[in-house]
């Protein structure tokens, strides 16, 4: 038998990233300048059994606390994987600053994880298999742990582009199953887009890139959007050495955003699967009005 070690990220990989930038930069919460809601669920690598499963749900609001600029936020989120089923919530704050034509947001989240396993060995027949009870660091019965979990983030918009850069899991939150002390590492985060007006004025060109790493494994993607008339929208992201990246969407009447992402895999995983499929719901409205704004002059400041 060969050992091959495997270097993994412990946080959930989406594709609609540039307009769930809440989940993983808590300074972005409040620079809208209207509250904004946002749903997604992922189903990654549909056919196989155990594979990844994301669903989230995040709010923030511009508020005047003490007078001072703010933002505040929720985030819930559950992503199960194999015997893996974690939960976390947490809730966010940043400090906002008028900076030249744009708006900073220097925000903080701060929560709690639960981590949870629920194994089911299945131990082929023989004297050359080792059941789970005997390696001390392997849980054999169902565990749950819930730790403290904290994050940073700085975000910068203007009228044509953006910046975000954080950091999750600061405090590297230890979660103590068995006899093992494993800790959720620590993941850095950096994305940045522009929105470029086309020569017909119905159409816009969003491009955007996103990086994050956990110090051991870095991923990139890198994307490109069209859209038209501000209420419809589709485009590409590749996601180096992993998958393409199809996205689609369209602002209803009302103001809801709905949009869906498909990654056909670039690797032998695709022999496996169909693919993973994502649903994103956005809602942003005025709070004194009620309505959504007509300011905002790109989707991917949500």
């Amino acid at each position: 038998m060969v050992l091959i070690p495997v270097l993994s990220q412990q946080d959930p990989l989406l594709s609609h990233y540039m307009y769930n930038t809440l989940s993983y930069n808590p300074g972005i919460a409040g620079t809208s300048g209207s509250i904004c809601a946002t749903a997604i669920t992922r189903k990654q690598w549909v056919g196989f059994s155990g594979s990844p499963s994301t669903t989230l749900f995040n709010i923030s609001a511009p508020v005047s606390l003490l007078k001072i600029k703010s933002g505040i936020g929720l985030i819930i989120e559950s992503d199960n994987i194999g015997f893996d089923k974690d939960i976390n919530l947490s809730a966010v704050y940043s400090y906002l600053i008028d900076i030249g034509q744009g708006k900073l947001g220097v925000g903080i989240y701060a929560g709690m994880l639960n981590k949870t396993l629920d194994p089911v060995w299945v131990i082929p027949s023989g004297d050359t298999h080792t059941p789970a009870s005997g390696d001390p660091l392997i849980p054999e019965n169902k565990e749950s742990y819930v730790a403290f979990d904290a994050g940073l983030g700085v975000y910068y918009k203007a009228d044509k582009y953006y910046a975000s850069l954080s950091v999750t899991h600061i405090n590297q939150p230890v979660i103590k199953f068995s006899e093992g002390l494993p800790y959720i590492s620590r993941h850095f985060y950096l994305t940045a887009g522009y929105n470029l007006q086309l020569p017909n004025p119905s159409l816009e060109l969003l491009p955007s890139v996103f990086a994050v790493s956990d110090g051991k494994v870095a991923q990139f993607t890198v994307s490109s959007i069209l859209r038209y008339n501000k209420k419809v929208w589709g485009g590409v992201s590749y996601r180096v050495g992993d998958a393409l990246i199809g996205l689609a969407g369209v602002e209803l009447f009302n103001g809801i955003r709905i949009g869906y992402a498909y990654d056909f895999p670039m690797t032998d995983i695709r022999k496996s699967t169909s693919g993973s499929h994502e649903f994103m719901v956005n809602y942003c409205f005025d709070m004194n009005l009620g309505k959504s704004p007509m300011k905002y002059k790109s989707v991917r400041f949500l």
